[in-house]
């Protein structure tokens, strides 16, 4: 069990607070996340901010969820995992896409897969991919941008991977429990 604190409205340090009420404001709880993160207040506000501005990005809400699903999948984050599958289902991708993504299969939409994998494959890569001398076993960029994708988009996708970053490592060190309203499996 963590001992890092899992803080409400009352508990969390002054500059949390009001990131804390407006989250509950928005979403109707707060994620246990955020009351982890509130104990270093600008790790919460670097999340919600950097959240805000991949939300900005040219993927569509769809294509967002699922370079955070994915790269939640791949650091094996359950909490991000939890919170991603909702949020996609929210956004109107296929429960049984979603459940072929978990289950580390294609879904059988070649823009889906390329999108997936090229994601995934930045994590496993920690973004090396393409370069001369790396063993990589999905085709990289060239493949990615062959399925109508742009160079912007490439780079957007790292952003997605470094907000994923932050809240996955975030979660694998705090033990963040799944909240109610984001266990899907119950």
């Amino acid at each position: 069990m963590s001992d890092f604190p899992c803080h409400d409205i009352e508990s969390a340090p002054a500059d949390a607070k009001r990131l804390l009420k407006e989250s509950k404001e928005d979403m109707g709880f707060i994620p246990n996340m955020y009351r982890h993160m509130a104990e270093a207040p600008v790790v919460l506000e670097g999340y919600l901010t950097l959240s805000e501005i991949f939300g900005r990005s040219s993927l569509s809400p769809q294509q967002q969820q699922l370079v955070l699903l994915a790269a939640s999948l791949e650091n094996g984050c359950d909490f991000c995992t939890a919170a991603h599958s909702t949020m996609a289902v929210e956004e109107g991708i296929d429960s049984e896409v979603i459940e072929a993504l978990k289950n580390g299969l294609d879904c059988g939409v070649d823009n889906v897969d390329s999108l997936v994998k090229f994601t995934r494959m930045i994590v496993k890569q920690r973004g090396h991919v393409d370069e001369p001398g790396i063993h990589i076993d999905e085709p990289g960029i060239h493949a990615f941008l062959a399925q109508g994708f742009s160079r912007q988009q490439v780079l957007e996708v790292v952003l997605g991977v470094t907000l994923k970053t932050l809240s996955n490592y975030t979660n694998h060190i705090t033990q963040t429990a799944i909240n109610q309203e984001l266990d899907t499996e119950n």
